[in-house]
């Protein structure tokens, strides 16, 4: 389990690292995750570098359980908006297929979160 768990703190490291990147490199194609009401420029950005942020942080073992808690709360933060887009008729990841099967992927991050979590 050991093993596991280290291999997925580096895969998900470079995943928040990586999304929190293209955040901040592709803001335009962001900009469809968030509703109009919300400032998406200012939202965008925060959002790259609080994941870049914790993405960083799951390298550091001292701060591994608080990234991975906070990669959790983030993931849930996430899951409302991704359940807003798959209602949409033309969702901004793609087709209803994608937008259904990027929340059931929300849920098996949240769990693997957990896990890095639960083994730190």
């Amino acid at each position: 389990m050991e093993v596991f768990v280290l291999i997925l703190k580096i895969i998900f490291g470079a995943f928040f690292c990586f999304a929190g990147t293209m955040h901040i490199i592709k803001p335009k194609f962001f900009k469809y995750f968030i509703p109009d009401f919300l400032p998406k420029l200012l939202v965008n950005y925060v959002v790259g570098v609080i994941e870049f942020g914790l993405g960083i942080a799951l390298f550091f073992t001292s701060i591994t359980k608080s990234a991975a808690a906070g990669i959790f709360i983030l993931l849930i933060l996430f899951l409302p908006i991704h359940i807003w887009d798959a209602t949409k008729i033309r969702p901004a990841i793609g087709s209803k297929k994608v937008a259904v099967f990027r929340i059931l992927l929300q849920f098996l991050l949240m769990y693997l979160a957990c896990l890095i979590y639960l083994n730190s």
